[in-house]
């Protein structure tokens, strides 16, 4: 059974702040994080499933998400780094950052299954493999083997950035408007390749 994006979008940002969600084996655990969120998908520009509209395109994605503060429980969270690409409600895959210490993998362990339940659910596999991340004037770069973005900011009046606030999800928080000069993936079963398609930065705010 697929999912609009809309609704799938709801669901994340539910599984964040709703504790009645939260499985009973990480209940104990208090946890609040804040996150640096990259992506780009195949969408038209701008991406309505962003602004809470369900696109009726299928909608492909990968997605990096730099967490550079917060804790669940004893854990650390800072310096988690991971790539979701994705089929919006339909499947995912998570690509784990292999530069991870032990005590940062134990720590994404414990909270990718709460505050990113969505992507969890629908996850085909969770893999640890080397992710390269560039940023030099305002350009994205991320890589992982199986996925690559190059994304670049929309120049708004007298050439400044497009930025949207109050966006109904909390993971798009000082959200900034790019579009992809490469979003590509070469999955098992899975496979795109996108130019000029949907982009943006943000960051994600969470707790539970």
């Amino acid at each position: 059974m697929t999912i609009k994006r809309r609704d799938f979008t709801k669901m994340l940002g539910a599984a964040a702040l709703t504790p009645a969600l939260i499985s009973n084996a990480h209940a104990a655990n208090t946890w609040s994080f804040e996150a640096n969120v990259c992506e780009c998908c195949s969408c038209e520009i701008p991406c309505p499933c962003n602004f809470g509209l369900a696109t009726k395109m299928q909608c492909d994605g990968n997605r990096l998400i730099e967490i550079y503060k917060g804790s669940i429980g004893e854990h650390n969270l800072a310096g988690i780094r991971f790539v979701v690409v994705f089929e919006m409600g339909v499947w995912s895959r998570i690509y784990v950052d292999e530069a991870l210490t032990e005590a940062q993998r134990a720590a994404f362990d414990e909270i990718f299954p709460i505050a990113f339940a969505g992507f969890a659910n629908q996850a085909l596999s969770i893999e640890t493999v080397p992710i390269s991340v560039t940023r030099e004037d305002l350009i994205v770069k991320f890589q992982t083997p199986a996925s690559q973005v190059e994304m670049s900011p929309i120049r708004g009046r007298d050439g400044g950035l497009i930025t949207v606030d109050g966006l109904p999800n909390n993971a798009f928080y000082d959200y900034v408007q790019y579009q992809s000069v490469v979003h590509t993936h070469d999955g098992p079963e899975h496979n795109w390749s996108h130019k000029g398609t949907n982009g943006f930065t943000s960051r994600m705010i969470a707790a539970g």
